[in-house]
């Protein structure tokens, strides 16, 4: 009787949290929620059966080869490739002045001006790509890869201008002032002691931009002449319904972007946890 008794006392003090499987299960079903449709993608990217259905047929790896051997498909590809790393240029001519400016002046409306350079990301594509589709026809621009890669460039320096600016905000300033009593000139400081301490937020910064422009659509939609990007090629050919071939591309994107973001988010973990605790700002 006295064994129960200790027993049942035991396993009183272990009792189940019903709060922490409560949320693990809530995190499950989020999970599920957010990457079912593209586990489906993947998986019908291997199926044998030109349409895509159930039952699954025989694996194959025929949509991967026809989908790599599609001309117009490749062009689209490589237009896409080209039109992010130019716009991730733009994002970075543009961003790490900016957020330079930001974090060592001061000047009338600072405040102001933090706030209006993140606008063009919080606004819709939409929005972003009337805006842009209007100011190049009042200036007479005709619409190619060039208008897109400004548009594109437009509306993502402002991920280059936060993630550098919060990069700066955690950099120790006596480093620089140690570097010019030694007699560095501002250009071998920037150089050799502030671009190497914000070198993870720039990159982290430059692959985030090139995948959310390499995805981009309604921008693209509004900008592009004739040359297609990849996001526009694989809409103008599922209107006409979804083939195996566009949903290995799919594939190759989601692991490409994956990869990318992942890269990213490492890197400005890792430089967060060196640069110690945020300093106040002015």
């Amino acid at each position: 009787m006295a064994t129960v008794t200790l027993h049942d006392a035991g396993a009183r003090k272990k009792p189940i949290d019903a709060g922490t499987t409560g949320l693990g299960v809530a995190a499950l079903c989020v999970l599920a929620f957010l990457y079912t449709p593209i586990a489906t993608l993947i998986v019908f990217s291997f199926n044998s059966n030109p349409i895509t259905r159930l039952p699954l047929e025989d694996f194959t790896f025929d949509w991967y080869t026809r989908a790599l051997g599609n001309p117009d498909l490749m062009t689209a590809v490589w237009n896409s490739v080209f039109v992010g790393v130019s716009a991730v240029m733009i994002c970075l001519a543009i961003g790490i002045p900016t957020a330079l400016a930001l974090d060592r002046h001061d000047f009338p409306g600072k405040t102001v001006f933090r706030r209006l350079v993140i606008l063009p990301i919080t606004l819709p594509g939409l929005i972003t790509g009337v805006s842009m589709l209007t100011f190049f026809r009042s200036v007479g621009m005709d619409l190619s890869i060039l208008t897109v890669i400004i548009g594109h460039g437009t509306a993502l320096t402002a991920i280059v201008v936060t993630n550098v600016f919060a990069r700066l905000q955690r950099f120790d300033r006596r480093i620089e002032e140690a570097s010019a009593d030694l007699g560095a000139r501002p250009w071998q400081t920037f150089r050799h002691v502030t671009l190497p301490n914000i070198r993870s937020a720039i990159i982290g910064s430059s692959l985030i931009s090139f995948t959310l422009s390499f995805d981009e659509i309604p921008v693209t939609f509004f900008l592009t002449g004739r040359d297609n990007t990849l996001p526009m090629y694989i809409w103008s050919v599922i209107r006409r319904g979804i083939t195996p071939e566009i949903n290995a591309v799919g594939t190759i994107i989601v692991i490409i972007s994956i990869t990318l973001i992942l890269i990213s988010v490492f890197m400005m973990h890792r430089e967060n946890d060196r640069a110690g605790p945020v300093r106040r700002t002015r």
